[in-house]
């Protein structure tokens, strides 16, 4: 079987489909990138066992059908190092030749067959979610699951879907993050029992694989795994199992202040205060005043640190603990020019930032006494 295609092409599809690769397990075949050629269409395929992608290979050339494993590692350090326009891939019986301008490469193969399947999606009634909106709801919220915990299913997203609104929702216990954006149906896609946790690695691979941010994202739910489309496509992935807190018990409705910021110089001086920190003292003292927030850090045998911000707030002074990373999180999921608001009430009370945009997020205060 011989095979021609854009080298752009080919490096960004296996690209995509890298990122399911196992970089450990006891299943080695995993490590290999399944492709399939047939009817003159070309689609590569990834598996982890619990996470699968397909992703089509638009405007190749083959002279046959067939199988081939290609070695994830190998081949994607072949393709980096190319550089003419096309690239040309001979099967065999037992290797893979692979050919660009003046370069010939000749890699080892397994047997295909002994690769374990990946679902297409076949559902007929699902939900619709534009590319970008689905791309931006993950982005503001995978950096809040705990990959770690054993408790509940904080591993992964949890995703509300309607015929009107998607909704993510992520945890690790000490700061939650919830944002909404459009969605429709096609046809009456059955509603699951409980809204379900989707694990982050997947999450993490589908956010990389949007690339079109007209395109539309069509999503399938069922008992025990989801099923994503987009374009040429298709991530299916295994729930998080365990129970997911109910963050709407979670989110204040009443503050003392609200505090309108901007994120670019409230970002700045975060990033300051986070010089003098260490793992043992991660706290900055963040302390609303009357037109002034000032920052206050120190750590034994590091130093300590003090920052200004002027803010428009005029009300009785706060004076609440953070953790920096997480505040620095949630700014740096949104736009450097764009306003949020800062909402507070004692010092041992969650703040919450929210945006116009149907973004919030929780942030738990540390001890005084940490």
């Amino acid at each position: 079987m011989h095979i021609l295609c854009q080298r752009t092409t080919l490096t960004n599809a296996f690209q995509t489909v890298a990122g399911v690769v196992p970089s450990r397990t006891t299943k080695d075949i995993l490590k290999n990138i399944k492709l399939v050629v047939a009817g003159g269409k070309a689609t590569l395929i990834g598996n982890d066992s619990e996470i699968g992608i397909r992703c089509n290979l638009p405007d190749i050339e083959a002279d046959s059908s067939g199988e081939a494993l290609l070695p994830t590692a190998r081949v994607l350090s072949v393709l980096r190092e190319l550089t003419d326009d096309v690239v040309k891939l001979e099967i065999t019986g037992d290797a893979i030749w692979i050919r660009c301008g003046y370069s010939e490469f000749r890699l080892s193969a397994e047997d295909p067959a002994d690769f374990p399947p990946v679902a297409t999606f076949e559902d007929e009634e699902y939900f619709v979610v534009k590319a970008a909106t689905l791309k931006q709801l993950i982005h503001r919220t995978i950096f809040a699951t705990d990959t770690e915990s054993t408790r509940y299913a904080l591993g992964g997203v949890q995703v509300e879907l309607t015929s009107e609104r998607a909704t993510f929702a992520a945890t690790d216990s000490r700061r939650l993050a919830v944002v909404a954006g459009d969605c429709r149906t096609v046809g009456s896609p059955e509603k699951p029992a409980t809204h379900p946790v989707v694990p982050s690695k997947a999450m993490t691979l589908l956010e990389r694989s949007l690339t079109n941010g007209e395109a539309e994202v069509h999503i399938a739910i069922h008992a025990n795994d989801i099923a994503v489309r987009c374009e040429g496509t298709t991530i299916t992935s295994q729930l998080v199992q365990g129970r997911f807190p109910d963050w709407r018990k979670v989110v204040p409705n009443s503050f003392k202040a609200t505090i309108d910021m901007v994120v670019a110089p409230f970002y700045a001086a975060i990033r300051q205060a986070q010089i003098v920190t260490s793992e043992e003292s991660r706290g900055v003292d963040f302390t609303f005043g009357k037109g002034t927030l000032k920052l206050n850090s120190q750590a034994a045998d590091i130093g300590q640190s003090k920052i200004e911000l002027p803010i428009p707030f005029d009300g009785d002074e706060i004076k609440i603990t953070f953790d920096p990373r997480y505040v620095a999180d949630f700014l740096k999921s949104l736009d450097s020019g764009s306003q949020f608001r800062c909402q507070l009430s004692t010092h041992e009370d969650p703040a919450v930032f929210a945006t116009e945009d149907n973004y919030t997020y929780v942030i738990m205060p540390l001890s005084r006494d940490r």
